[in-house]
């Protein structure tokens, strides 16, 4: 089971804390996987959801527990040629991540093979499926 944080969130929304660098260090730090929102402007990535708030080198998105969401079709582009494991969705039901993996919009049914994307804002009976992608991860992986 992938256990995911959100945005570097564990134990709930920290708004003014998303997507820092430090807090999703701390996230991994604890044995997090880290979904973070990712942007690409004159050469550089950043990350922040809405705006480019964090400035940060490729390496750090080169990293097997971080999972980039492309926020922008050019952050797409600069993410796979750097390697990255990344995906871009609107709202689709599902999306592919260059690894290979199925990325469920939240609400959607899951699949086995899945990751579950913000099960705390739907209603899911029962999470049956490969990963978890939480702003709560830490009450998921100690259940």
């Amino acid at each position: 089971m992938y256990f995911i944080s959100h945005r570097g969130n564990i134990w709930g929304i920290e708004k003014d804390n998303e997507n820092n660098p430090k807090y999703i260090e701390k996230a991994i730090s604890l044995g997090f996987n880290v979904e973070v929102d990712v942007r690409f402007e004159r050469g550089d990535f950043y990350l922040g959801h809405d705006i480019n708030q964090y400035k940060i080198n490729k390496e750090f998105l080169i990293n097997d527990k971080i999972w980039c969401h492309a926020k922008t079709s050019k952050a797409m582009n600069a993410l796979n040629k750097i390697k990255a494991h990344f995906f871009w969705h609107q709202d689709d039901d599902y999306t592919i991540t260059s690894k290979g993996f199925i990325w469920t919009y939240p609400g959607k049914k899951l699949l086995p093979e899945s990751i579950c994307v913000l099960p705390e804002i739907t209603n899911y009976k029962k999470i049956n499926c490969l990963g978890i992608c939480s702003d709560i991860i830490g009450k998921y992986k100690n259940d």
